[in-house]
């Protein structure tokens, strides 16, 4: 499916799952990697999309473009995230359609599934109860775009595959607190009570709820695999099957950036999703498995942020 002359477009290339994809695509000596910023490619702007896919003429696409936050974020703005990401989304797998790309990926998230879903989770639990009330215009925006890729398949023959990946993380993740991933912003938190000199660090909720990591330079490996391995729009579900407590998550990460104070709960803040393991038997059944375990991928993004923010010295030495 993708060789050095496969011309690949991947939306979404400043992203930490996008970048970390145009990085995989490159060592695998695709030449033909194409990417456009936003101030060159509105990906909501359906004319220029569709301008933009004319002249490209992509073969394989790869939607990791998305509006994401954490559960502040998506709590202070549920509007932009539906919007935004029904029009990104809507606006490429309809120019995919329309222009006759060989194969498409779009990628989705775990909050898809229900909030008292059983665990793990398994494929076939979608859509079968209430969702997540914190991210659910994320995860209506999501589920929107599985049906619209199926809908695609369904009426037109689209080739899309929907990967389901779990909580991301990786080198090259935004630190902004209001907005960042768990683990950014816990790098972030405990990096700087290091540099400050703080007794304590006080983090939302209990702690109690477990959530599934995965790397991204992992993830980037499994979308590779799939676009060659699977050929259906049946949503897959791409994980490690591990899942940790947030507050074992903290744990981890004041080790790895040396903070020795007090960990402290406000559980007057939503924890979000009791959990989120997701079931990765099928994506295992076709032989894929993830190789960056949790220690290993917490300490490159605490190296990342140290040489990102020199200003934050809180990564212990090693």
């Amino acid at each position: 499916m993708i060789n050095r002359t496969t011309k690949v477009f991947v939306a979404g290339h400043r992203g930490v799952v996008g970048a970390a994809i145009v990085c995989a695509l490159e060592a695998r000596g695709c030449e033909q990697v194409v990417v456009r910023a936003r101030e060159q490619l509105d990906l909501s702007d359906r004319p220029a999309v569709e301008a933009f896919f004319a002249a490209e003429r992509p073969e394989v696409v790869i939607m990791a473009a998305a509006k994401v936050g954490g559960i502040a974020a998506n709590m202070a703005a549920p509007v932009e995230f539906l919007v935004e990401n029904l029009r990104i989304q809507d606006n490429v797998l309809l120019a995919s359609q329309k222009f006759g790309v060989a194969k498409t990926a779009f990628l989705g998230s775990s909050c898809i599934y229900p909030r008292e879903a059983p665990q793990p989770m398994r494929e076939q639990y979608f859509m079968h109860g209430p969702l997540e009330p914190t991210n659910e215009s994320y995860a209506v925006a999501k589920i929107a775009g599985i049906r619209l890729a199926q809908a695609l398949h369904e009426q037109y023959g689209t080739n899309v595959i929907c990967p389901m990946p779990c909580n991301v993380y990786g080198r090259g993740d935004h630190f902004e607190l209001e907005r960042a991933h768990v683990v950014s912003a816990l790098v972030r938190r405990f990096a700087e009570a290091v540099t400050l000199h703080s007794p304590s660090v006080t983090l939302w909720g209990t702690g109690s709820a477990r959530r599934e990591f995965i790397f991204t330079d992992d993830l980037a490996d499994a979308v590779l695999f799939l676009l060659e391995n699977f050929d259906s729009p049946d949503i897959i579900n791409v994980g490690t099957g591990v899942d940790f407590s947030i507050k074992e998550l903290a744990e981890r990460i004041a080790r790895v950036v040396g903070f020795t104070g007090e960990i402290e709960w406000d559980s007057s803040k939503p924890d979000g999703m009791p959990r989120k393991l997701l079931d990765v038997s099928r994506l295992h059944a076709l032989g894929w498995r993830h190789s960056v375990d949790i220690d290993e991928g917490l300490l490159i993004v605490a190296d990342d942020f140290a040489r990102r923010y020199p200003i934050s010295h809180g990564v212990a030495s090693r």
